[in-house]
This record gives C-alpha cells, structure tokens and sequence, in this order.
C-alpha cells in the first residue's frame, strides 16, 4: 500500500489538525479572545494544510511532499503563536505542531 511510507505524517497530520481544532474551540471561549487573533487565525490555517497534507499523501499525490515541506512551515509558524499563551489547550497544541512539523521534515528528508 502506498500510504504506508507516509502513515507516520499522516497520523501526525491528522492529529495536528485534530489538536488545533480543538485549541480553537478553547481559545475562542477565552475572556482575552481579542489579543488571541493571530493565534486563533493560525489554528485554522494550520489545521486545513494538515488535513490537505495527509490527503495527498494518502493519494500519493504528485505534490505530497512539497505539500509537507508548507504544511512543516505552518506548523512551525503554529506552534510560536500557541506558546505566547500558558493555558493548557494552547501549550498541548504548541507540542503537537512541533511533532508534526518533524514528521513533515522526516518526510521531506526520506526522498
């Protein structure tokens, strides 16, 4: 099967856009949504390139790893608005990023 040399990403694709979701949900119910603008826009974006990211690789698709090394960027760009805020959804989802920005990496260096 195909997806199986991307199965890791995928799973960390798929969790990622999961986790930001979920911070999403959090952040947007927080008394200082305001000051959490950027972040909050970030999450969203971040969650639809990990959602794209593992469908084409689940695909095979012909961009799938360019697609990671923007989906690796994202990510990356996530994770340092998400740590500007300690609360617990924020700092879960800053790890995540992180772990799914290396797989998108470790995806890129295979080929």
């Amino acid at each position: 099967m195909v997806a199986n040399k991307y199965q890791a990403c995928i799973d960390a694709c798929e969790k990622c856009a999961q986790t930001c979701y979920e911070c999403f949900e959090a952040c947007i119910n927080e008394p200082d949504l305001n000051t959490r603008r950027n972040c909050v826009k970030m999450l969203i974006e971040c969650a639809r390139i990990c959602e794209t990211s593992a469908a084409l690789m689940s695909m095979n698709g012909m961009l799938a790893i360019e697609q990671c090394k923007m989906c690796a960027d994202i990510c990356d760009s996530c994770e340092k608005e998400c740590r500007l805020y300690q609360d617990e959804h924020c700092q879960k989802c800053a790890d995540v990023c992180r772990i799914c920005a290396s797989e998108c990496r470790r995806m890129i260096d295979m080929q």
